[in-house]
């Protein structure tokens, strides 16, 4: 969202497209309902083995920070409740509406709901020979889940025989670089088209779909009224102040199996039902509609890692020659962007995410990239804008390797 005075070059630009916008019906969205959610807070408890880190998650604690002694996340009232009554070693704790506040004139190169709209719009109609923008379907207060399509072959939502790689980002509302890598891939591969070999013999032979922002409404109230409110889930009404679903727990393959909770008021709410929420329905009718999709990558922050399935479970999936194929790519990837690579559970148990649905369901490859910074005290949901291109770069060449390996991943162990 841009801040201070005078006009933006981005919103100067997306004057151009202003008559694209009322034709894909994106423009401000509906009106926002004025929503107070329960006290929140940061805890920071003791934890070294991945049993200790999946009792802390089954508290309903959104684990976002791990370390070799201790644990870091966020959670409710009543989990921090139950953490006390259960005699849990909390070493730190305070309310989330004290941390740093205030979206800066330094983080106006994030992209709120309406510029990312805009930027996928523009790109598609610049580009009609290669793009196309449309909605996968709507959030819960009406807001579109924009796709790109990069396809030189076939436009819009027709069927493709060409292998399909997705990429998703901003599950988590205060996750705000997990829409700008996927929203830079975009841009990148539209205008590098014409310029790098490389990348037309991508985009000549795949299939390419990128959802930037899973979470509208989410990532709307998160800056609402130009604050962060360090907000994670949709914004499901619970009733009684009580909000939101954490879409990444709301997925049908083994969902509520661990790792989430029954509680509205948790931040690892899994929903009263799998699928229950609209986003996470519009992803899986999506990807269910598009057979061709072998490869998937959901950006999430932060930590630098690079996840694979399972997360429902400590056992490794049980294909061996799958396994092996999470592995290979997973450190090949890490030798480009840095992260550490590991089966998602090796963190904690958490079930009813992207990946476990995508492989267990679908059987594509899926890969959650946990993006910069490391750590809390490096910046944790809101580095500033500063880390955006070097993200964005160290995560190039992995997310062309996806696209590269998605017409035979079998090939990565060859």
């Amino acid at each position: 969202m841009e801040n201070g005075g005078g006009l933006s070059r981005r919103f100067i630009f997306g004057i151009g497209v202003l008559f694209l916008f009322s034709f894909l019906n994106v423009w401000a969205g509906p009106q926002r309902k004025t929503l107070k959610p329960l006290p929140r807070y940061w805890v920071v408890l003791p934890a070294s083995t991945r049993a200790e880190r999946s009792v802390i998650a089954n508290f309903g604690v959104a684990i976002e920070e791990v370390t070799s002694t201790t644990v870091g996340g966020s959670c409710d009232y009543l989990t921090l409740s139950r953490l006390k009554q259960g005699n849990a070693k909390i070493l730190q704790s305070w309310p989330i509406e004290l941390l740093p506040k205030v979206f800066p004139p330094r983080d106006a190169d994030y992209h709120d709901y309406g510029e990312t709209a805009a930027d996928l719009a523009a790109l598609a109609s610049a580009n009609p020979d290669l793009a196309s923008a449309y909605s996968a379907g709507p959030s819960l207060n009406g807001r579109s889940l924009w796709v790109l399509r990069i396809n030189s072959e076939v436009k819009g939502n027709g069927a493709s025989a060409r292998p399909g790689v997705i990429f998703l980002g901003t599950h988590h509302a205060r996750e705000h670089l997990s829409t700008e890598v996927p929203l830079l891939l975009a841009k990148h591969l539209v205008n590098q088209y014409a310029k790098d070999p490389k990348v037309k013999a991508l985009l000549d032979s795949r299939d390419v779909y990128i959802i930037p922002m899973v979470n509208p409404d989410g990532v709307e109230y998160d800056i609402e009224q130009n604050d962060y409110r360090m907000w994670r889930k949709n914004v499901r009404d619970n009733g009684g102040g009580v909000l939101g679903v954490d879409l990444n727990r709301n997925y049908g393959y083994k969902w509520g199996t661990g790792g989430s909770s029954g509680n509205p008021g948790s931040e690892v709410y899994k929903g009263p039902a799998p699928f229950s929420e609209p986003e996470t329905q519009a992803v899986k009718n999506f990807i269910e509609s598009h057979p061709n999709i072998k490869m998937l990558l959901s950006f999430h922050t932060f930590s630098e890692l690079i996840l694979y399935p399972w997360g429902h479970t400590y056992d490794p999936v049980p294909d061996s020659r799958d396994r092996a194929v999470f592995e290979k790519m997973a450190k090949t990837m890490a030798a480009w962007n840095g992260y550490r690579p590991e089966q998602s559970s090796e963190l904690y148990i958490a079930s009813g995410d992207t990946t476990d649905w995508a492989y267990g369901e679908r059987r594509i490859f899926a890969f959650t990239f946990e993006l910069t910074p490391k750590s809390m005290s490096q910046g944790g949901f809101y580095p500033g804008a500063g880390v955006i291109n070097g993200t964005f770069q160290a995560n190039l060449e992995p997310c062309l390797y996806l696209i590269s390996v998605a017409g035979d991943p079998y090939g990565v162990l060859r």
